[in-house]
Parts: structure tokens; sequence; C-alpha cells
């Protein structure tokens, strides 16, 4: 008799709907900085979710997927994840470690997130610190016009001139850096998918070190490359800071879609660099985490 009512009772037990998890992760790839920054995010957010990653699939519906699983909300982790949730408009979206969420001319209004790039006043404030006027930055508009912008009005409230130029294809970053030789006295690198490749990263650290000018970059990575510093947003604490509106969202104690800059961020200067430019990188540090507070 037992075991016909156990049988009976895991029966209807299947039968019942999946109960939703509060939160869906849809994720780009397995890579370390997304592990990084979703660590950050479960360690303060309490709910319950369910992730997807994508890479690990040839294609994936995430509207059907939605409807399936019934989540209360969507997190995109990372720029092929965003692209996926664009269409998503059942549930709220939240995005972590999306570089096109704070830098592309338009920002998306329904979509919440925590920029995955440093301020530009965190990096003008840097440029301001070592001395620096103009400033050079190739860039493309469509990748990286928003940021851009952004950082023009902050460099005339510093007294700062971004000596730009504007590419459409990698192979024009080389002729644009030419024109700009002898006219900057610092080079920053911004995280822009046309002028950064594989294949010109070689002619920012070779304009850097014919022109003796310092290269400030996004990523630590390339401070060995001849790099001066570095400005990297805490991958942890993006985390941190996704799940806190991922709480008020949740609770309904939130008016509506926000974006909000990278809370704290890291700093890393190349010694030997430093020394062969003859630049003081001792206050570097207050002076960037003093602009973002």
């Amino acid at each position: 008799m037992l075991p016909l009512l156990l049988g009976i009772a895991l029966f209807l037990m299947s039968a019942l709907p999946a109960l939703a998890s509060d939160v869906l992760i849809v994720q780009s790839s397995r890579t370390l900085a997304y592990v990084e920054a979703l660590r950050g995010f479960r360690a303060g957010f309490e709910g319950s979710s369910f992730t997807i990653v994508l890479s690990d699939y040839a294609d994936v519906d995430v509207v059907r997927l939605i409807k399936e699983e019934r989540p209360r909300l969507v997190l995109a982790v990372g720029d092929t994840a965003l692209a996926a949730c664009r269409k998503v408009r059942q549930v709220p979206v939240v995005s972590l470690m999306a570089l096109s969420l704070t830098l592309s001319k338009s920002a998306n209004s329904t979509v919440t997130g925590v920029g995955v790039v440093a301020s530009p006043e965190r990096y003008l404030s840097l440029f301001k610190a070592i001395g620096a006027r103009k400033v050079g930055v190739v860039y493309d508009p469509n990748r990286t016009g928003g940021y851009f912008r952004r950082a023009q009005q902050a460099a005339r409230k510093l007294g700062l001139e971004l000596v730009a130029r504007e590419v459409r294809t990698p192979r024009e970053t080389i002729g644009k850096l030419e024109q700009i030789k002898g006219s900057v006295d610092a080079l920053w690198m911004l995280p822009d998918t046309t002028a950064v490749t594989v294949e010109t990263l070689g002619v920012f650290f070779r304009f850097s070190l014919e022109q003796r000018v310092p290269l400030v970059t996004f990523a630590s990575q390339y401070l060995d490359k001849g790099a001066l510093a570095a400005i990297e947003a805490d991958r942890l604490d993006l985390g941190r800071v996704v799940g806190e509106q991922i709480r008020k969202l949740l609770d309904r104690t939130t008016d509506g879609p926000s974006v909000v800059e990278a809370r704290k961020v890291r700093l890393a200067t190349n010694v030997s660099v430093s020394k062969k430019l003859e630049i003081s990188t001792s206050d570097l540090e207050r002076v960037v985490r003093a602009t973002g507070e």
C-alpha cells in the first residue's frame, strides 16, 4: 500500500508546474570575468536563480525561455547576453558586464544595470594629475560615441582638450594615430572594439614609446606592454551593485530603469614606464578614488 501511495504522490508532484525563479541569468559565456562578477551578485542576493550560458548552445530563444521558466526578472551578463535580451518585454532586464550598456551612442532606457567601464571623469582626473593637457583619443562613434560625448563634456570642465580621431575600421587606426603625432601629451585607449584590436594594439604602444607620452588604458593586462596606468572596475562590486538593483526592482522600491556608474575601481600603474617618463604615480590612486566619491 505504501509504495502505491508514494507512486501517486510522486506523479502528482511531477504534474505540478515548476516554481518560477526570481532571476533568470542569461550568461554570454563562461569567461572568468563573468564568473567573478556573478560571485559578487550571489554574495548579496538571497533570492532564487536559474542560469543558462549561451555559448553552451547553438541557438537560444530567450523570449521563449522566459515564457517557459517564468522568472520575475532577467539578468543579462555580457554583451552577447544583453543583445539576446533586447526583445524581452515580459519582465525587467538588468545588465552586468556589458560594454555596450554605457559606451554606445544611445542607451536602452528599458534596461537597468551597472556600467563596466570607469566613468570618464575618473580617467580625466588622472590625466590632469599627471600634467597632461591634450589627450589623444581614437574611437568609433558607433561603438563608444556615447561615452566619448560624456568625456568631452567632462574634459571641458577640467580644462583638458581631447584630440580625437574617428575610425570606422581597425585599419584606419594606424593612419589616425599618425595624424596626432606631436600634438598630444597623453594617449587614452578606450575599450573600443574597432580601434583596439589584436592587430592595432602594438600601434598604441609604439606611439607611446616613440612620442614619449603616457598611455592610459582600461585593462591592467596592457601594463606589461607599455601602458602607464589602467583603471578597472571592481568586478565583485559590480555584481553587488546589480544585486542591490535587482532587490529594489523585485521589491518595487525603485522608480524605474536606470544605469549607474561602476562604484569601486582599481588603479594599476607601471613603475618602469613612470620612471622613464618621469611621472609620479604616488598620488594617483587617491585622485581616481576621490573623483568617484
